[in-house]
């Protein structure tokens, strides 16, 4: 699909600021955006029907085929050689990092193709990046990868002996929302304290202090169930679970990421149908709806906890946001809190090309992959 595709060459033209590329790779599909200063020109949602087909062995082995695809969309955008100014690709999954964007170099693509962290799409965005850039001569650099971690040092301790609370979050989506916020707000975002809640397939927060995530809400380990997540589990069950006739962690994994959540109970991911249902007069998918919706707004007073109670705004964003009965779920059980604000969507590409034109513009540096140990 396209929007906002400008005549042949539009793209291309002269005026208007630096023309840039946004690549976020998913499964089975590729987004990309083409953006002059900031405003979208061209958007497309490519499909690989060979990789759902016949998937890959590796991740990685999708690479050519995902390249002519974005090159094929530069082409018909009428964007010749020597005319971006950067390409942005999604950070994929890669070791804790500090918020920012990455120039993509050798060591940041021989992590994301040894896939330690795991396989997915993602990882394919630096890659992509660096060899759509080629062409151009300009920068290719990932922004904001799901690994940054800036957890403070007390946030970090559970009750286990070297076990350690990790992020793992939508940190792309929340720290784009919270600079549109700070935008609107005529403030600058280190000045901000903020909890920001990402309603999605998964559902992570973080509550932002002085521009950084001092605490967050990580799905793969912890907080709110969503529509095939079961988030946080009792202890004692998981235990029971993990050693359970036939159990392995492919199976016991399984049940916690793909079979969790709403599909758990309904038999259905997509909350929009549990929401249906519940207005059909279901109520167990009413209750579990509300559930979801309690289970956010906890999380969201306890990203309130790591601000101190002292909270400028909530800001809500993701799929769900999108959705009324959800959104008022979670508002009317946090409002006491601070003002609820409302960013719906995951609007991803546009802010790859924001973190891209914040380099260009020497608003921020390019950092250089380099992973350590996050400070404690």
């Amino acid at each position: 699909m396209s929007a906002g595709a400008g005549p042949p060459g539009s793209g291309a033209g002269a005026g208007g600021g630096p023309l840039v590329l946004a690549v976020n790779p998913g499964a089975g599909s590729t987004k990309l955006g083409l953006f002059r200063g900031g405003l979208p020109l061209r958007e497309e949602k490519v499909l690989h029907p060979e990789a759902m087909a016949r998937p890959a062995a590796r991740i990685w082995d999708e690479l050519p085929g995902r390249v002519a695809a974005a090159e094929d969309f530069l082409s018909r955008a009428g964007v010749r050689a020597g005319e971006l100014a950067a390409v942005a690709g999604r950070g994929g999954l890669l070791p804790p990092l500090a918020a920012g964007a990455y120039l993509v170099d050798d060591a940041l693509v021989a992590e994301l193709e040894r896939a330690a962290h795991g396989e997915h799409a993602s990882n394919l965005g630096a890659p992509m990046a660096r060899a759509l850039a080629a062409p151009h001569g300009c920068p290719a650099l990932v922004v904001d990868p799901v690994s940054v971690d800036e957890l403070a040092p007390v946030a970090r301790v559970t009750g286990l002996a070297g076990v350690e609370r990790s992020s793992f979050v939508h940190a792309l989506n929340l720290r784009a929302v919270a600079r549109r916020h700070a935008a609107g707000a005529g403030r600058p975002l280190e000045a901000l304290r903020l909890v920001l809640a990402h309603l999605g397939t998964g559902i992570s927060l973080c509550a932002l202090s002085g521009g950084r995530m001092v605490d967050v809400v990580n799905p793969r380990d912890e907080g709110p169930f969503s529509g095939d997540r079961a988030g946080g589990v009792p202890a004692n069950a998981l235990v029971d679970l993990c050693f359970a006739p036939g159990a392995d962690v492919r199976t016991v994994r399984r049940r916690l990421f793909g079979d969790g959540g709403l599909y758990a109970h309904l038999g259905t991911r997509d909350v929009r149908e549990a929401l249906a249902r519940a207005e059909r007069g279901d109520a167990r998918a009413a209750l579990l709806v509300d559930a979801m919706c309690y289970q956010a707004a906890k999380a969201v007073a306890a990203m309130a906890v790591a601000l101190d109670g002292r909270v400028d705004a909530i800001v809500l964003t993701g799929g769900l946001a999108h959705l009324a009965p959800v959104v008022e779920g979670v508002r009317r059980r946090v409002a006491w809190i601070a003002p609820v604000e409302i960013h719906p969507g995951e609007d991803e590409l546009r802010a790859l090309a924001e973190g891209a034109l914040r380099v260009l513009a020497g608003e921020e540096p390019a950092r250089r992959y380099a992973p350590l140990a996050p400070a404690r």
